[in-house]
């Protein structure tokens, strides 16, 4: 067999099983070596049904019964179900949209179940599970709960691979046998170069293929995973150095401020800046002294003071005043420019109000474009306060340079939009701005802006080091002085309704409330026993019929429409709405500073992160914050996780536990970064991805185009889709 053979060539093939393995994105042979199993069955890992505990991922082995298929009653969803028993005692099955697998069993075979023990209305019951036939031995034949002696797979066995309709991971065994046995990885090379895979003890290609699918024992297997594992971590640091070099060829503006003019801007803060505000500037102002542009993230919490870090850089870029060669005099403000870029219309209105109170006392005009309309500060016949444009007008300004700083939406990076000399680009929340956004913003004769990607989201640092390999790395792990600490209580059902009264009194004085769901509707009955879990749009007609009847109660979730959620948040803003009732889609950073408590239902569906940058929503102000966790869990290692948000010092700290409790591919978030789930496993481990960060640094300071490596830069193509060699 060739690596690019079809696999309906080389095998034999029904429709569905066709339908199933386009569905996985497998059409090669090349392309089923690379689907690797999910995990392998261990005789050892078996529980006892009667010890199995709600929440966990669990491998049972037993007679199964009672199977059937039936559709759900309003969503006519196709579901299985069965019944799995041991020598313990018993537990139910579910298959929900795979109604299928209860037909691929047979009444009374015993049979291996690896799935969630979930807890429903009507008791526990395995999720979803993949099954393993281990042959027709009766249950009451055991010596012992498990005679391992009688089974097929005795110990570390064979690979269990992601399946779906229309076809089976024994399916996989077998076709990846045969590609095994006929000799197709002899003719195979490597693409890591062989120094690296010696230097790390890494396997050759062929062998970690042959391991990673039919491993001998448990260390051939992790060995393989490893290899792969660094192969990607190393194919994206590529990628993301490649990036770098590439910005870096460009030239910048070189911003030269003094000492004194920075001191006097941060003076007029109405706070003392922290450590690592001061130093977060120092770094950046020092990066853009360089005659190429700076790349850089500024990580931290909310309320740190990110936006503060960026009107100082701002402010230094604008207060550059190069020489007129025409007049040989220093010229005055509007040479250099900034654009500040937020994701939503309401945090751009907020930014601009923001740079507003910290550039009033100086002669700077300050633009804002939206959708909405357009504004700039400041007004002819008010001084002190902005006036509405017309967006021609502002856009002519701008392209004249009279306008030092526009602040907007993604609109900022369109054609339309024309600056005279845009020096520095901040942007807020979207940190993945790809190397194709940024070329946008070089002029044509090849200068190119400064570039500063603004954060909360708490991104552990190994993380951090993989997707954003092209930009260094600021972080803001100090609040501002004075700001009080957020009370945080993980409430149980029993304490629920003492809760709302706490909350009630908080509203009495005017506070406001966030309530967030982790649902936006309620599901469907057949649907609840698998998904328990509050939804937004119920939660506010209960709220409002039997808790907060006198207050204002307002809905936001995703399924809105932008206008809508606009008018929403404009509402809760103004006080109009009391209580908002939302998904965790409410707008990241968002400053409504008399919102002070938040209630956070389902909190244990959550990572500690994303808990710790929702109950960031009430930190905006100097009143005293308050954030319930609300756990309908039942297990003390689930509230013991919760009770790190009382404990730990900054979400970067949340953050890394969660890695560690929850692992990578639970972190909220990871999907959009493109990384498998193998890969994801590779970022709980620092030295080796900070190893695949030093070789990928080093191949391409040596051969930017990996020229003297084609095997490696095809892979990096490859699995990189916006890689940009030339």
């Amino acid at each position: 067999m060739q690596f690019s053979d079809k696999l309906e060539i080389k095998f034999r093939l029904d429709e569905n099983q066709k339908k199933a393995l386009r569905k996985l994105s497998l059409f090669s042979v090349y392309d089923l070596l690379y689907h690797f199993p999910t995990r392998y069955s261990d005789i050892s890992q078996i529980k006892n049904i009667a010890d199995l505990i709600p929440g966990e991922i669990a491998t049972v082995y037993g007679k199964i019964s009672k199977l059937k298929t039936k559709k759900g009653y309003r969503s006519k969803m196709p579901m299985g179900e069965g019944q799995i028993e041991d020598l313990t005692g018993k537990i139910k099955i579910t298959w929900f949209n795979q109604a299928y697998l209860a037909k691929m069993l047979h009444e009374g075979e015993n049979v291996k179940l690896t799935g969630k023990i979930t807890e429903g209305k009507y008791g526990i019951y395995l999720a979803n599970p993949e099954f393993e036939k281990t042959g027709s031995l009766p249950i009451d034949s055991h010596d012992t709960l498990f005679n391992k002696s009688n089974l097929d797979n005795n110990g570390f066995s064979y690979p269990i691979y992601h399946e779906t309709k229309g076809i089976t991971s024994k399916w996989f065994y077998h076709a990846i046998e045969k590609i095994l046995k006929d000799k197709t990885l002899e003719t195979i090379e490597d693409y890591i170069p062989s120094e690296i895979l010696k230097k790390y003890n890494l396997p050759a290609l062929k062998t970690a293929l042959i391991w990673i699918h039919r491993p001998k024992n448990a260390k051939d297997a992790e060995a393989a995973r490893k290899r792969f594992a660094f192969e990607e971590v190393f194919c994206i640091q590529l990628e993301r150095q490649h990036d770098k070099l590439e910005y870096r060829k460009n030239k910048s503006f070189q911003i030269l401020p003094t000492k004194k003019e920075t001191d006097e801007f941060l003076k007029r803060f109405p706070f003392t800046p922290t450590n690592s505000q001061i130093k977060s500037i120092e770094t950046m102002l020092s990066d853009m002294t360089r005659s190429f542009p700076m790349s850089r993230l500024l990580e931290g919490d909310v309320g740190s003071g990110k936006t503060a870090v960026a009107a100082t850089i701002a402010y230094a870029t604008v207060n550059q005043r190069p020489l007129n060669n025409a007049t040989g005099k220093i010229q005055n403000f509007g040479n250099l420019q900034v654009g500040y870029m937020a994701p939503t219309e309401i945090l751009a209105t907020q930014h601009f109000e923001s740079f507003i109170k910290y550039f009033q006392h100086l002669p700077i005009n300050i633009g804002l474009i939206t959708g909405s309309g357009c504004r700039k500060f400041p007004s002819k016949i008010n001084p002190s306060g902005w006036t509405d444009i017309s967006r021609s007008q502002l856009l002519k300004w701008t392209a004249e340079g009279i306008i030092p700083i526009l602040i907007g939406t993604h609109a900022l990076i369109q054609k339309t939009v024309k600056f005279k000399n845009l020096a520095l680009v901040v942007i807020d929340e979207q940190h993945r701005f790809g190397t194709a956004q940024r070329q946008k913003l070089v002029r044509k004769d090849k200068i190119a802006p400064h570039l500063l990607s603004m954060t909360a989201t708490p991104i552990p640092r190994t993380l951090a080091l993989t997707i954003y390999g092209d930009l260094d790395l600021s972080l803001l792990d100090e609040m501002p002085m004075g700001r009080k600490q957020i009370i945080t209580e993980i409430i149980t059902p029993d304490k629920r309704d003492g809760t709302y009264e706490k909350v009630r009194d908080e509203l009495k004085n005017g506070r406001q409330l966030y309530v967030i769901c982790p649902r936006i509707d309620e599901p469907d009955p057949e649907k609840e026993m698998a998904v328990q879990a509050k939804s937004a749009v119920a939660e506010a007609k209960r709220l409002k019929k039997e808790v907060f009847c006198e207050y204002e109660i307002g809905v936001l979730h995703s399924k809105m429409s932008k206008q809508k959620k606009e008018e929403v948040m404009k509402n809760f803003t103004r006080g109009v709405i009391n209580i908002l009732c939302a998904t965790s889609v409410v707008e990241v950073g968002v400053n409504v500073p008399n919102a002070t408590i938040i209630i956070i239902e389902g909190a244990e569906r959550f990572g500690l992160a994303q808990l710790h940058q929702l109950r960031g929503r009430v930190i905006r102000s100097n009143h005293q914050a308050y954030c319930y966790v609300f756990a309908d869990a039942k297990s003390d290692k689930t509230i013991q996780r919760l009770k790190a948000l009382k404990t730990a010092k900054n979400g970067f700290e949340l953050a890394e536990l969660d890695l560690t409790l929850r692992g990578a591919g639970e972190l909220g978030g990871t999907k959009q970064w493109g990384i498998t789930d193998l890969g994801m496993e590779a970022i709980k481990n620092i030295k080796m991805v900070e190893a695949a960060r030093t070789e990928a640094i080093r191949l391409i300071g040596e051969n930017p185009e990996l020229s003297k490596y084609p095997l490696l830069k095809s892979k990096v193509k490859t699995k990189a889709g916006e890689f940009h060699f030339e």
